[in-house]
């Protein structure tokens, strides 16, 4: 069971929610700068700023979603097997406010960020299929 008490178990689950979420946004936009770059050269460029910028948006986005059950949006507590705390999957079944959270969640920072990088690859490999067909013609 968890050893550590309420307020490391909570801890312990922000840092897990917060750093998978800006995980898999700076990937999401890893995949969009590389698809902006590669088929639509002329809005791919990409100074420092902008840079920053995308990250600062990575972190708040995972933020917003990390503080949530902080703010009574969704809980947090021990795993199903009490060894590690995550996002209360249990708590789902009985409130419907950490219904809402799950559903938003599953679809903010799964479905969206996982669409957006599997369409951004699928246009790099097109672009990089039609270039590869137009040096051959050559």
């Amino acid at each position: 069971s968890w050893l550590y008490g309420k307020q490391i178990c909570l801890f312990y689950a922000f840092c897990g929610v917060l750093f998978g979420i800006c995980s898999l946004s700076t990937l999401t936009l890893l995949s969009t700068v590389c698809c902006l770059k590669i088929c639509f050269p002329a809005y791919g460029k990409l100074i420092r700023e902008h840079g920053q910028m995308l990250i600062a948006c990575a972190w708040t986005y995972a933020g917003i979603f990390a503080c949530s059950p902080l703010a009574h949006w969704g809980e947090y507590g021990a795993e199903p097997y009490g060894t590690a705390c995550c996002i209360d999957w249990r708590s789902t079944n009985e409130n419907a406010v950490a219904m809402s959270y799950t559903i938003v969640l599953f679809v903010f920072c799964f479905i969206l960020p996982c669409g957006v990088i599997v369409t951004s690859y699928s246009l790099i490999l097109v672009t990089v299929k039609e270039s590869r067909k137009a040096v051959e013609q050559h």
